[in-house]
């Protein structure tokens, strides 16, 4: 049986549907280097939003590292914007822009639990070139001020 239609206003974003899986590494000045493995997800249901989960696991034991999940919607012709909730107490609301595969965005709010670390500002770039997805993500946090935390590169329905 055949799913939903793609809803027309996020045609733009139909180059993320579908499963990626690869590995990324990470740093921050607060944590020592790490690399780790992940798994992005992309769907849709026939409404004007693309649902989203990510996970990843350590490399070294497999034990489960980091998760979030949300939507990405078109505001507009190229403007892009993302809901993410995070199991740490993080929700993140964030803004870009959108060139061929390339999504350039970044945080408008962040909202906290009482005992969540304190995030003051992400920022993701994404590109997609045929089954390759490759990001970077800069984060301002407990102090620190905006750096480099991760990079990583997927395959499309790897795994």
């Amino acid at each position: 049986m055949a799913g939903p239609d793609l809803h027309p206003d996020i045609q733009r974003l139909a180059f993320l549907l579908g499963s990626w899986m690869g590995e990324g590494k990470g740093d921050y000045p607060t944590i020592a280097p790490f690399a780790y493995g992940e798994e992005l997800r992309f769907w849709h249901v026939g409404k004007p939003f693309l649902a989203y989960t990510q996970r990843t696991w350590s490399l070294d034991d497999g034990r489960p590292l980091h998760s979030e999940s949300g939507y990405w919607r078109m505001a507009g012709p190229s403007r892009v914007e993302l809901v993410v909730a995070h199991p740490t107490g993080i929700v993140e609301v964030e803004e870009g822009d959108l060139d061929n595969a390339t999504l350039n965005m970044a945080t408008t709010a962040v909202v906290r639990t009482a005992t969540a670390k304190l995030i003051e500002r992400l920022e993701r770039n994404l590109r997609v070139k045929g089954d390759v997805l490759t990001y970077d993500l800069r984060m301002a946090a407990v102090g620190q001020p905006l750096l480099h935390h991760l990079s990583g590169e997927l395959q499309r329905g790897a795994g």
